[in-house]
This record gives C-alpha cells, sequence and structure tokens, in this order.
C-alpha cells in the first residue's frame, strides 16, 4: 500500500523538537527525510538526559526526546561552515522538495542557507521555517522553547484552578503541536505547487502554534472582551465536571445540554428524583445550583468504582470518559484497536510501543517505519545515492573533516 508521501524529499535543518518533529510527520507519511547535522555533535536532543529533573535517558545513551522528535529519518553529517560542505548541501537542494529550518534566522544566514539562497538553487523548493516567536516584530531572532510558548500565548492561565499559581504542562506539548503545524504548512505549499507550479517559503512559530491552539479562548478575550475563568470545579457546571470514585479513578462528564442529558443522568444514578427538584429543574437552576450538585455527586461517584460507573453511564448514552493516567494507555481498548498506540521494533531498544500516527486512511499506510538515526549513519549512501559523489570523493570528504 502505498504511503501519502512517497517520492517527496525532505531537507531538515533543525534543532530540539519544534520543527524537527514536523519533518518526522512527514517521514511517518512516507516522505525521504534527510536531516543535517554537524560531523561530531549532532542535534544536542541526541544527548538530553535530563529535562528539569526528569531523566530521559535510554540504554546506551540515546535519548528518549531523540527517538521521538528524528524517526522516521536519515542523519547525513555535513560541515555547514566550510564552503565545500554548503556546496554539499545545496546539491542536495537542488534534488530536494521541502527545506526545514527550525534555527534562528541569524544562524541560517551566516550559513548561507536561507530561502533567498535555496531558492536561486531549486525555484520549486518549499522552504518551512519554524522560530519562537514569528518572522516580524522586535523579538524576531530571539529563541524560544515550548515553555515560552505556553507562558506568552496565556495557556499558563487557563488550565488548572482559579486560585493556582500559572501552571506548565509537561512534556513538549507546544513543541508537538508546533510540529503539526509545521508539517500542515509544507503539505498544503506542496499542494499549492501541485496545483500553481510555484514554491515559497512559508512559516510558523511557536508562539503562533501556542495562540492558534487557544483559538477558542482567545476570540473569548478578544470578541467577549473577557478572560474565560479556570475550571473550578467545586461550583463548575455538574454536567461538565470530573469526579473521583472509590477506587481513587476518575471520570470526567460531558454532559451540558440540559434537555437531552439531564433526565438520563438522574436515571442513570439511580435518583430520579433529581429530575424534578426545585433546585434543579431548570438549566438555570442548575447552573446557579452547581455547587450543591457537584458536593452530592462527589459523594455519590464515591460509593462505586470508576469502571462500573462508566459502564453505567455509558449505557445511559452519556458523553463520559475516564482520565487516564499515562501509563494506563495502553490499557484503553479503545486507543489499542485503533493503533493510536502501536507496536515497534527498534533497532536497539527491541520491540517497545509508540505513539501510532492519528489519521486512518482508506487507501494508503501512513505510520513510523524506522527508528532515529545514528549520527551521520546515512552520509555516504546519500551522498553516493543522492548527490551522484563517487566513494572517492566521499572519502575524500571525510579526510578534510567537510562530513
Amino acid at each position: 500500500m502505498n504511503q501519502p508521501l512517497e517520492g517527496i524529499r525532505v531537507l531538515e535543518l533543525g534543532m530540539f523538537h519544534a520543527g524537527p518533529g514536523g519533518s518526522a510527520i512527514l517521514g511517518d507519511l512516507g516522505a525521504e527525510v534527510i536531516k543535517i547535522e554537524q560531523p561530531g555533535s549532532g542535534d544536542p536532543i541526541r544527548k538530553l538526559d535530563f529535562v528539569g529533573q526528569v531523566h530521559l535517558q535510554l540504554e546506551g545513551g540515546r535519548s528518549i526526546w531523540h527517538e521521538g522528535a528524528n524517526r522516521s529519518k536519515k542523519s547525513v553529517t555535513i560541515d555547514l561552515n566550510k564552503e565545500e560542505g554548503r556546496e554539499i548541501a545545496y546539491r542536495l537542494v537542488s534534488k530536494s522538495d521541502v527545506f526545514l529550518a527550525s534555527v534562528r534566522r541569524p544562524a541560517v544566514e551566516k550559513l548561507k542557507m536561507d530561502y533567498a539562497t535555496l531558492s536561486r538553487i531549486n525555484p520549486k523548493i518549499i522552504y518551512a521555517w519554524v522560530s519562537g516567536y514569528g518572522p516580524n516584530g522586535p523579538d524576531r531572532d530571539v529563541g524560544a522553547f515550548d515553555y515560552q510558548g505556553q507562558g506568552r500565548s496565556g495557556m499558563m492561565f487557563c488550565v488548572g484552578e482559579p486560585d493556582m499559581t500559572p501552571l506548565v504542562s509537561q512534556f513538549g506539548i507546544i513543541d508537538q503541536a508546533t510540529s503539526i503545524m509545521a508539517s500542515h504548512e509544507i503539505i498544503t505549499a506542496l499542494f499549492m505547487r501541485e496545483r500553481f507550479g510555484i514554491g515559497q517559503e512559508v512559516h510558523v512559530s511557536i508562539l503562533s502554534t501556542a495562540l492558534y491552539m487557544l483559538y477558542c479562548n482567545v476570540l473569548i478575550a478578544l470578541v467577549g472582551g473577557f478572560e474565560a475563568p479556570r475550571h473550578k470545579r467545586a461550583t463548575e457546571h455538574p454536567l461538565r465536571n470530573y469526579y473521583k470514585c472509590a477506587d481513587d479513578r476518575w471520570f470526567i462528564l460531558t454532559a451540558g445540554i440540559f434537555n437531552k442529558y439531564w433526565p438520563s443522568l438522574c436515571q442513570a444514578v439511580g435518583h430520579p428524583e433529581l429530575e424534578n427538584d426545585e433546585r434543579f429543574d431548570s438549566a438555570e437552576k442548575l447552573r446557579v445550583n452547581s455547587g450543591q450538585l457537584v458536593a452530592f455527586f462527589d459523594q455519590l461517584f464515591a460509593t462505586r468504582p470508576r469502571d462500573e460507573w462508566l459502564k453505567v453511564l455509558a449505557g445511559y448514552d452519556l458523553p463520559v470518559a475516564p482520565v487516564n493516567r499515562l501509563c494506563e494507555l495502553i490499557d484503553d481498548q479503545q486507543i489499542m484497536e485503533n493503533k493510536y498506540i502501536m507496536d515497534f521494533d527498534h533497532p536497539k531498544l527491541g520491540k517497545i510501543k509508540i505513539p501510532g500516527y492519528p489519521v486512518h486512511f482508506s487507501k494508503a499506510d501512513a505510520g513510523t517505519k524506522t527508528a532515529a538515526p545514528e549520527l551521520g549513519e546515512h552520509t555516504s549512501s546519500v551522498l553516493r545515492e543522492i548527490g551522484s559523489y563517487s566513494d572517492k570523493e566521499i572519502a575524500q570528504f571525510r579526510d578534510e573533516g567537510i562530513i
């Protein structure tokens, strides 16, 4: 079965996850992705053993995050600080469809790997650039990471309870979202090239992605003139809330359409009298008296284990789901049967489970096929097969420290 992007070649000059994660997605879709790295060192994410207090190093010195950001890729090592190295890269550019850069503008320009340069070599190249804060403005050349995206966008005030300090989400939620947006912009630009025959530069930033993720909240602030309040569980709408059960496990309910769900919920929890209780017999009364009903439900749902409640509530077609811990995901039948988590044979780690591609195609195949490469693992084969260099030339490049 064909892969959607089979025959597309992507060159990447990137570090960490925002950006490189986007070309990894293209690789999952069948593109040939070639990551250009500095000889001897490579992408710093390869050696990312700790993030804060969290240990991410695997046996053999590999980093968990490297495995995610650089799956489905080939690695070539080229010293772009040298003119000869740039000439090798330019030859690869001339035979590629996409170039993705996720390093700061001054560094890209210093290496002469900017859009103006590469588009002269290949006018139909799609040049995707990922930055921290966008192509314009006073901070256009300032670097940023996931945390800066969460903070500057307002996201840290969108989660948690009202009286809590700003909260961050672990790990890389904005980095991954930026990677998704990078793949989106590239695929869109490739589609335009097919229709109109044009190459172009496309740009996405960590900040733009974080803001776009918060589209509804930002729209409320801009149009409504107020900030959407943080979720206060004790007084939030009881049909749009989450509850702890007898086994200390939680479920989350979203049944806010009063006429549709309130009668069914009353029947499901074994208290049909609540439906006509004068405190809760209209959508407005239920909203005003939310605190009383949440307190009642807290006591009620604490009487039985979560899975029992899930079965009961689902029997009345109520929109309810478990609040899973990450290590419980593999026990969720729905997740596993849809291959949202899949088995993967890793050449170093053996049989492991990894996130699967989230989209199903009826006539195509998508998903991770190869593990993250060793540094420079494909240098010789790429230069030989794509660059048309001889073995003698490749050996000379190595002797001169160019690759």
